[in-house]
């Protein structure tokens, strides 16, 4: 698959020839959507927690005498249908974690690559770096290209200019090619690929 290389100022830097086997599959939405769900539900916290009837401090003391009153029998206040009583199989702390064949995640990645190839919203840019750490300046070189909802994959590490410009822009991710994933590439319309990028990610799926 040939794609044009193109500057963040619009202009033209040749072509390069990307991977089939990484960029040119079939996307396979069942792939992605287990990636995704795996992702999130590593970064839930699980923290959610209600108090059951042996965390509630109340008396345990009988409420009243066990027949004769023609009411239910209990034998604590802190029982769930009481007002003020525990919660009956309420959230507790917990790890939401699942496992993921390492494997399929690798797989995730190549279809959502594909995808976006597919759609024709991946850009590959010859390097994404600012001589001056300038929000205003970056913003109007996003304009020249279109570029709205994007994330922006440079080489092994982020331009510090760069990075320091685009983080006040919304909807603009910058991120060093290590930590390229399923999540960051579809919650953004395009995804833009440094040439350090590509070439990175071809060497990690050889």
């Amino acid at each position: 698959m040939k794609l044009d290389v193109t500057t963040l100022d619009g202009g033209k830097a040749g072509a390069i020839e990307l991977n089939e086997a990484i960029f040119g599959l079939e996307p396979r939405q069942d792939l992605i959507a287990r990636c995704v769900r795996w992702q999130l539900a590593k970064r839930r916290a699980g923290t959610h927690k209600t108090l059951g009837r042996s965390e509630i401090d109340r008396t345990t003391k009988k409420l009243y005498k066990q027949k004769g009153s023609g009411n239910a029998r209990h034998g604590a206040a802190s029982a769930p249908q009481f007002r003020g009583g525990g919660k009956a199989f309420g959230p507790v702390n917990r790890s939401h974690e699942h496992d993921l064949p390492k494997k399929v995640r690798a797989l995730a990645l190549k279809h959502a690559l594909s995808a976006k190839a597919k759609a024709q919203t991946l850009i590959v840019v010859d390097k994404a770096v600012a001589d001056e750490p300038k929000t205003k300046a970056l913003k109007e070189r996003f304009g020249k290209l279109g570029l709205n909802s994007v994330l922006i994959v440079s080489g092994a590490e982020v331009d510090a200019n760069f990075g320091r410009a685009a983080r006040n822009i919304p909807n603009v991710d910058v991120l060093p090619v290590q930590g390229i994933n399923v999540y960051d590439i579809l919650r953004r319309d395009t995804l833009v690929l440094t040439k350090d990028a590509v070439d990175a990610l071809e060497a990690r799926f050889k």
